[in-house]
């Protein structure tokens, strides 16, 4: 069996030889502009295939002025959230034809002038996704002049298009689960102020916290707010602190799933049974979650991010809106964290 190998030589005239068609139609055929039958684009990608021809992304964009390559502004990337978001946007990108570049914005000052008023501005993408960044008012700006397509993901700024979770909508149906069993005492693990900075996550779950409790005619309780940062060791904390007050609630809605798996490794190392003892619920859909047999209101975070990606290549592709994006998608999950209580 003989195997034809890549050659760095390999151009669009051999490719239109080996084809038996004119270098004009290897271009259409593979740039995709153009009219070129079925027929002829699988017989021009056959003979590309065999001789190991790759489209070169330089002169691809010159001629049609596009890059191919999509933007996407990220925090970094050490929470599961963030990288599982932007792992299915670069997937569902790669499906689509089209390249990823990663802009990291951290909470440096010096380094985030440095991305918006030089990096960005080479204008080396056709559009960007900014997930779950809030931007302040003059990158907004500095983003706004180059005249390119910006889809936010998992926050809403200004007029911007979004595709963007219900935050209060999530809490309120996770605490409404809770009172749906008959808890009336449900503590909330929240966030403290550094995690409140990016589309204020944490005081919208508290909203959606109180707002249940309200329409249920519970009045919310002070002691049964604790602050936490988002991660398990810091659920764990909280929830040490709260079982250890006296003021004992019969069920703890934790502001994500990171925080509900912390505060029930701390109510098993106080003695509490889940759920016997205390409901435990989350938010998000932690991949842990379904381990621990976490009740939730999970994102779909992976389809967020294909979602987002679809969004941005059918707006380059077929001038498809891109305010006009469902709204991000969320479900309970039920598991064995969750029971009626088994006191009043």
């Amino acid at each position: 069996m003989s195997v034809t190998r890549p050659s760095a030589g390999v151009g669009i005239e051999q490719v239109a030889a080996e084809a038996g068609v004119s270098t004009a139609s290897v271009s259409r055929a593979l740039s995709g502009r153009g009219n070129v039958s079925e027929r002829m684009r699988q017989r021009v990608l056959a003979a590309a295939d065999k001789l190991g021809y790759v489209v070169s992304s330089t002169a691809s964009s010159l001629a049609s002025g596009r890059t191919r390559s999509i933007g996407v502004l990220t925090p970094p990337l050490g929470r599961w959230y963030f990288s599982q978001l932007v792992g299915a946007v670069t997937d569902e990108l790669a499906r689509a034809g089209y390249d990823t570049t990663l802009y990291s914005v951290t909470d440096d000052a010096a380094e985030r002038r440095a991305l918006f008023g030089t990096v960005v501005r080479r204008r080396r993408v056709d559009a960007l996704l900014s997930i779950a960044v809030t931007l302040e008012a003059e990158e907004l700006e500095s983003l706004r002049r180059l005249g390119l397509p910006l889809l936010t993901v998992g926050g809403r700024m200004e007029d911007l298009p979004a595709l963007a979770a219900d935050e209060v909508g999530m809490a309120r149906l996770a605490t409404e689960h809770l009172l749906g069993l008959g808890h009336r005492r449900i503590a909330f693990l929240g966030g403290t102020e550094e995690f409140d900075v990016d589309f204020h996550v944490p005081t919208q779950r508290r909203s959606g916290w109180e707002e249940a409790l309200l329409g249920a005619g519970v009045e919310p309780e002070p002691v049964l707010f604790v602050d936490a940062d988002f991660t398990v060791l810091g659920g764990r904390d909280a929830c040490r602190a709260l079982l250890g007050s006296g003021e004992v609630p019969t069920a703890i809605f934790a502001a994500s799933d990171e925080m509900a798996i912390g505060a029930w490794l701390a109510a098993q190392e106080l003695g509490f049974t889940v759920p016997r003892d205390l409901s435990i619920v989350g938010i998000d859909g932690h991949p842990l979650g379904e381990v621990y047999g976490l009740t939730t209101v999970t994102q779909f975070v992976p389809e967020l991010g294909a979602e987002a990606a679809r969004a941005v290549v059918e707006h380059l592709e077929h001038a498809a809106p891109l305010d006009s994006v469902a709204p991000a998608r969320h479900a309970l999950v039920v598991r064995t964290s969750t029971a009626r209580p088994a006191r009043p």
